[in-house]
């Protein structure tokens, strides 16, 4: 956006504009980082050195609560930046598809792509030339489309290798991002908030991929899409889902605040209660049980109060019943507890839906763990066999760390049969995982 000279009504919009900023008692800097504009853009708009968006302007009314007062001071223009990625070094995203199937997805700045001659790959991108704005009588169907559509790539999550749904997560969070900035009010707010559960689903492939950086890249930005949508909660989600990055890695220290920090928050009773069972997690490995069960019991009660809004996706797992008992018989395994954790898991796992492969895959592996560490040498090979064609089926990062501890372990009792005769299968499970 250059210098120009602006009309009447721009400089009315930035005097408007400042009003309304101080009286929130904020600051440019902090403006900025709530609609995501740098501070200079700001203080140009403010002072009618350059003209406003109408993009900004909703942005700016819905963090200050104007109710469109300040949309209402600058005629619509054609012109609708993104929400979340503002400026001239727009993202392109790179989808390349290898002569064996295989495939992979890259986030690149436009100008990166044209400095390395990539210019004429094909890129992912809906610009205002093709973007049309859905008319109000259809605007429900659009919403509700992007929810179903949404609803089967988290099945198909299940049933297959996060590598293959994660582009398509990428291209629907990114193009409903468009769409909402081309819709009222109340539909942007619900385009923007069902492409925020895109993005965070997003993280959890970006995760299961191995793909840690990513996956927090995606995670942000769900809880960025989810703060212009006014829906909060998804922020503080995002350290509950940090936490467990921080888990898996192996920094517990890291993990434990992380989840600290949400639980101590105001927000939704689930989004608290699923900080309480990762906290949970972080006693458990630091071997603390009391602190752990603690936790345990404090993420059942937040539970219990949650109201599922069915307008909503689910935030966290869907696929299991009772979500707190099978923490705790993973806890119970890190609390050096192996014969009731085997117990529990053995239940909880019994109720997973049969289509839930990635899931059943998961729990069925840490059974198999438990019951290896609790001496039932020859059960956990049973389970474990079973277990791999799930495991095999959705090549979860994850998972293969269970897999690597189970091989460990089994590694103990080499000269059993059960364990020899599983030993190739299940090298071949993690070979396959990692390589995915």
């Amino acid at each position: 956006m250059t210098e120009v000279e602006v009309p009447e009504e721009t400089r009315n919009f930035g005097r408007e504009l400042r009003s309304r900023r101080l009286d929130a008692g904020l600051s440019l800097e902090q403006l900025g980082q709530r609609v995501h504009y740098s501070k200079s853009q700001l203080s140009k708009v403010e002072r009618g050195l350059k003209r406003p968006t109408p993009e900004l302007a909703r942005l700016c009314d819905a963090q200050l609560k104007a109710d469109g007062a300040l949309a209402d001071l600058i005629p619509a223009r054609s012109s609708h930046p993104s929400p979340v990625s503002p400026g001239h070094d727009s993202e392109v995203w790179l989808m390349h598809v290898d002569k064996d199937g295989s495939s992979s997805i890259q986030r690149m700045t436009r100008r990166r792509v044209i400095s390395a001659g990539a210019a004429s790959a094909l890129a992912l991108q809906v610009s205002d030339g093709l973007v049309s704005p859905p008319p109000d009588e259809t605007a429900a169907t659009v919403v509700d489309a992007a929810r179903l559509v949404f609803d089967q790539l988290r099945q198909l999550g299940q049933a297959s290798g996060p590598a293959g749904v994660l582009p398509a997560l990428a291209a629907q969070a990114h193009s409903l991002e468009q769409l909402a900035t081309h819709t009222g009010p109340h539909t942007r707010r619900a385009l923007l908030l069902i492409a925020s559960r895109y993005a965070e689903y997003a993280g959890w492939m970006a995760q299961e991929c191995g793909k840690d950086g990513m996956a927090r890249w995606w995670t942000q930005r769900a809880a960025r899409l989810a703060d212009v949508g006014d829906d909060p909660d998804l922020a503080t989600y995002a350290n509950v889902r940090h936490s467990l990055i921080s888990l898996y890695r192996g920094d517990v220290t890291e993990s434990g605040q992380l989840a600290e920090q949400a639980l101590r928050s105001d927000a939704s009773s689930r989004v608290r209660g699923l900080a309480a069972q990762h906290l949970a997690q972080s006693a458990a490995v630091a071997g603390d049980y009391t602190a752990c069960m603690r936790s345990l019991d404090r993420a059942r009660e937040l539970l219990a109060r949650d109201v599922a809004d069915p307008a909503q996706p689910v935030l966290g797992t869907s696929h299991l019943p009772d979500v707190v008992s099978m923490f705790t018989g993973w806890c119970l395994y890190d609390l050096g507890r192996p014969a009731q954790a085997a117990a529990l898991l053995d239940k909880e796992t019994s109720r997973v839906p049969a289509h839930a492969f990635r899931t059943r895959g998961r729990h069925n592996v840490r059974r198999a763990l438990a019951h290896a560490a609790a001496g039932e040498v020859d059960h956990a090979c049973e389970i474990a066999s079973e277990a791999l064609t799930s495991v095999g089926l959705t090549r979860s990062a994850t998972v293969t760390a269970d897999l690597r501890r189970l091989s460990h372990t089994l590694g103990r009792h080499r000269d059993r049969p059960s364990v020899r005769a599983l030993a190739p299968d299940l090298a071949d499970a993690i070979a396959c995982t990692t390589a995915s």
